[in-house]
């Protein structure tokens, strides 16, 4: 997921809505795509999240009023994304980028089934 090759989409434009909490994405295959802060910041590909190997993985609880407070570009492979709950150490990659666009249905309705076998009730976006 992390390596880029000729023929992966990359971002032809990224925009951040903040007031709607949703970072829009255009990739140069005409996929066009409008993620939530929170999804962004519960599947970030930092060792924070995603633990250091297979099963390690941290649930991320009480992100749903999360925003993105900085875009940073990280050479013409990625970005940092910095939150407001100041967690700035994921690295997202035009294929990350990618992938989470293209399987965010499947990922956000794994994310709610995790919430709920933890028992955590998400509260609803103010």
């Amino acid at each position: 997921m992390s390596g880029l090759t000729p023929d992966s989409p990359r971002p032809t434009s990224i925009k951040l809505h903040q007031a709607s909490k949703l970072l829009e994405i255009h990739f140069d295959n005409d996929t066009e795509c409008k993620l939530s802060c929170e999804y962004l910041r519960v599947y970030s590909p930092s060792a924070e999240v995603r633990g250091h190997g297979a099963g390690q993985e941290v649930l991320q609880i009480g992100k749903e009023d999360v925003n993105i407070q900085a875009i940073e570009p990280v050479g013409n492979y990625a970005v940092k994304l910095v939150f407001t709950d100041d967690h700035d150490t994921g690295l997202y990659s035009w294929d990350y980028l990618y992938y989470l666009a293209e399987n965010y249905q499947a990922l956000w309705l794994e994310y709610i089934g995790k919430l709920d076998a933890a028992g955590y009730p998400r509260k609803s976006q103010s």
